[in-house]
Formats: C-alpha cells, sequence, structure tokens
C-alpha cells in the first residue's frame, strides 16, 4: 500500500496505528502542542523525495522515538527518547538521519528499546 494513504506501520512484530503527515502544514503541525502519544500510536512523516530531513521539538510538550525510514523502508537511524528540552537550546537541537530519508515515524519514547527496533529494521505499511 501506498505509504501515503498508511493506517498501519509494522516493525518486526511491532504494529503502530499512524495519522499520516503528507503535506507541508501537516508536517509543520506534526505533534507540537499536544500532550501526549498513546502506546500503539504514533505519526507517520511522508515526504515527497528522499532527503536529509531534519527534525526539532518546537512546541513539544513530552519525549517520543523518531525513526528515520528510507525509501525501501529501512530504518536508518533511530533517535530515541528525543526531548523537547533541546528545542531550548541555542541553537535548538536537530534530530537528523544518517542517510536520505522519504518517510519518519515518530512513537512514544521508549518505543524502539522495548519493541527491540534496531537500525536495519524493515517497515511496512498497510
Amino acid at each position: 500500500m501506498n505509504p501515503a494513504t498508511a493506517r498501519t506501520v509494522t516493525i518486526g512484530s511491532s504494529t503502530v496505528q499512524v495519522e499520516v503527515a503528507d503535506t507541508d502544514a501537516a508536517r509543520e503541525q506534526g505533534l507540537s502542542g499536544r500532550t501526549s502519544l498513546g502506546e500503539g500510536s504514533g505519526m507517520l512523516f511522508v515526504f515527497n523525495s528522499p532527503g536529509m530531513y531534519g527534525f526539532w521539538m518546537k512546541d513539544m510538550n513530552f519525549s517520543i522515538d523518531m525513526l528515520f525510514i528510507d525509501a525501501s523502508g529501512s530504518v536508518v537511524t533511530i533517535a530515541a527518547d528525543a526531548s523537547p528540552a533541546g528545542y531550548h537550546l541555542n541553537p535548538p537541537q536537530v534530530f537528523n538521519p544518517a542517510s536520505p530519508v522519504l518517510y519518519v515515524l515518530e512513537v512514544p519514547a521508549g518505543f524502539a528499546a522495548s519493541h527491540g527496533v534496531t537500525v536495519g529494521e524493515q517497515v511496512t505499511f498497510k
């Protein structure tokens, strides 16, 4: 299925129900202003072409894990326990992938560790 219309993302034996952010406005808003992200849920950012997309924690109220995923569906970088406190540094902390990505999956902090997600893990979209 097309990741832009995905509602479920599977990583290994773990499934996440996602909201899709596939427009500039939706990607800019992201999870900003929310108070939490429930277990088993996440936000999938879908870009128009692979790139070195950096993420920061502007207006975030809780920590998350960011899984940077390339065009083949492979996890290339995991930013674990990314904290909103990094946004208030000068300059703000930016989380970047190790190589070009087409997707970024944001999930609750600790998800990657508790579900055994590692770099190289394959992700499927449904």
